[in-house]
C-alpha cells in the first residue's frame, strides 16, 4: 500500500472545511462502565514517566506476567515485574493501569511455559488445582489497593501455534475456559474487577478463511447456561489494528455488529494497540518491503484512526508502543519516542489527540467517491 504524506495541519483545514458543508447525523456513544475517562492510552509508559505524563494519556496497558509473579510455585509473590512506583506515578497523572495477565510459569503446564493452557483449569474456581484461579484471584485482591481493576485475559489467542508469535497453545474452548475462571476469580478478588477479551488481531483469521475467533468465542460464551448470570464473563472486547486506515472503522464496525447480534451491544470496544511503524526515520531507519511510511504518515494515521475506531463504536483506543526501549538499530520501531529518547512528530500528535477529544460524546463516518469525513462531538 502507498500512503501519500499529508500534514496534520492539511488534515484539519480540509476536515473543517468539509465539516462547514456537510450536515452529518451522529451517533452517540455508548455509556459503559468498561468506557474509560480519558479515552486515549499508550503501552508501557512507565519505562518513562515524565514522559508518560507530558502525554495526557487515560489509561496505560502493562504486562503483569504470571510466570514473573509465581516462577517456582503457587505459594510465590513477586511483584517487582509491575513495581509500585510505576502505579503511583500512573495514579498521580490521573492514568488508570488496565493490567495484561499472561505467561503460563513452567510448573502450572504441561504444555509449553508461557502459552500452555493453565494445569487444572476445568477444576471449581475455589479448588486450590486450579493455578490460574489463584492467581488471578490473588492479583484482583493485591492490586485492588493500588488501582488496578482492569484485567486483559492474555494476548492475540487467534494467532495459531504453527504460526510464528503464537502467545496461547490451547483450543478456543480452552480460551473461553480460561476467560470464564479469571472472571469468577478477579471478582472474588476484587468485586470492582472489570475483564477485556484478550486482544485479537483479525488478519489471522480472515487470511486462513476461517470465521473470526471472537466470532466462534461469543457463541461458545452465549451457550453457557450460567454465562448470562455473570455478564458473559467479559466487560470489553479487545482490538489490535495496524497500518490500514481503512480498516479501522471495518474492523471496528464489525466488532460492534457481532457484539450486537450475540444480545451483548453493552459491551465495551477497546482497540489497546494501532500504529503504522515508521520506517521512512531519518534517524531510526528501517528496510522492510511492505508499508513505506514517513513520521509525518504515522502521525496521520493515529489522528485518523482515532476518528474512524470512535465512528465504528470504540470506546477507548490505545497506541503501540509509548518508547522503543532495547531495541537493536535497524529493528522494526513502533515508538512515539525513540530508543535514544528523543520523540517522533507522533508523541505530540498522541498528546494533542489526548488533549482535545478525550471527551467525545458523539462520532459519525460520512463517505462518498471522493473523502471520507468523520465528525466528533464533544461533551
Amino acid at each position: 500500500m502507498t500512503i501519500r504524506p499529508i500534514s496534520l495541519s492539511a488534515v484539519l483545514l480540509y476536515v473543517c472545511l468539509l465539516l462547514s458543508l456537510f450536515t452529518i447525523p451522529v451517533a452517540p456513544l455508548a455509556a459503559q462502565e468498561a468506557a474509560p475517562d480519558n479515552i486515549f492510552g499508550i503501552v508501557e509508559g512507565f519505562w518513562l514517566l515524565e514522559d508518560a505524563c507530558e502525554a495526557g494519556a487515560g489509561w496505560e496497558r502493562i504486562i503483569f506476567s504470571w510466570a514473573q509473579h509465581q516462577p517456582t510455585g503457587p505459594d510465590d509473590w513477586h511483584t517487582l515485574n509491575v513495581d509500585d512506583r510505576w502505579l503511583a506515578a500512573a495514579r498521580d497523572c490521573d492514568r488508570e493501569v488496565v493490567a495484561l495477565l499472561k505467561d503460563t510459569p513452567e510448573w502450572a503446564t504441561d504444555g509449553l511455559a508461557g502459552p500452555g493452557v493453565p494445569r487444572g483449569l476445568y477444576l471449581p474456581v475455589d479448588d486450590p488445582g486450579n493455578v490460574w484461579a489463584n492467581f488471578v484471584r490473588r492479583a484482583a485482591e493485591y492490586y485492588a489497593g493500588r488501582g488496578v481493576r482492569r484485567f486483559i485475559i492474555w494476548n492475540e489467542p487467534d494467532i495459531t501455534r504453527e504460526t510464528y508469535g503464537f502467545e496461547f497453545e490451547g483450543t478456543l474452548e480452552d480460551y473461553a475456559q480460561l476467560l470464564k475462571v479469571a472472571a469468577l476469580a478477579a471478582r472474588r478478588g476484587n468485586p470492582d474487577a472489570l475483564i477485556h477479551v484478550a486482544g485479537v488481531t483479525y488478519w489471522h483469521d480472515v487470511n486462513e478463511g476461517r470465521r473470526l475467533y471472537l466470532d466462534r468465542l461469543l457463541e461458545h460464551l452465549t451457550a453457557d447456561p450460567e454465562a448470562a448470570a455473570h455478564g458473559y464473563y467479559f466487560d470489553a472486547v479487545t482490538l489490535h489494528i495496524y497500518f490500514r486506515t481503512d480498516t479501522v472503522y471495518q474492523i471496528v464496525a464489525e466488532t460492534r455488529a457481532l457484539l450486537e447480534r450475540y444480545g451483548l451491544g453493552d459491551k465495551a470496544i477497546w482497540v489497546d494497540e494501532t500504529n503504522a511503524s515508521p520506517n521512512l526515520d531519518p534517524e531510526w531507519p528501517v528496510t522492510r518491503p511492505r508499508w513505506q511510511i514517513t513520521l509525518d504518515q504515522q502521525s496521520a494515521f493515529l489522528a485518523q484512526a482515532v476518528g474512524l475506531a470512535l465512528a465504528g463504536g470504540a470506546d477507548a483506543i490505545g497506541v503501540y508502543k509509548f518508547y522503543d526501549w532495547s531495541l537493536p538499530p535497524g529493528a522494526e520501531a513502533f515508538g512515539l519516542i525513540r530508543a535514544d529518547g528523543s520523540r517522533r512528530p507522533a508523541f505530540d500528535t498522541w498528546r494533542w489527540l489526548a488533549a482535545d477529544f478525550r471527551h467525545v460524546e458523539r462520532a459519525a463516518l460520512a463517505r462518498n467517491e471522493r473523502v471520507s469525513v468523520v465528525r466528533l462531538e464533544l461533551a
